[in-house]
């Protein structure tokens, strides 16, 4: 996964992140370490930077994805 070397996050940021990750794998049955995990991480970061900052509304969008 990269991020843009200008971003930085919180470890609040990175709970938020990881947390609605964890559910959307969980409900996907996704290994965490899978490459789709690893593209719909990328996926939560810009979601995260568009706005869906809390992990509920971030799971709800990741669920949501096209591309995912």
């Amino acid at each position: 996964m990269s991020v843009s070397a200008n971003s930085f996050f919180s470890p609040e940021d990175v709970n938020v992140l990881r947390g609605a990750l964890d559910k959307w794998c969980l409900e996907k049955r996704i290994d965490i370490k899978s490459t789709e995990a690893q593209f719909a991480a990328t996926a939560a970061i810009s979601l995260f930077q568009s706005g869906c900052d809390t992990s509920e509304k971030l799971l709800v969008a990741l669920r949501e994805h096209k591309g995912l």
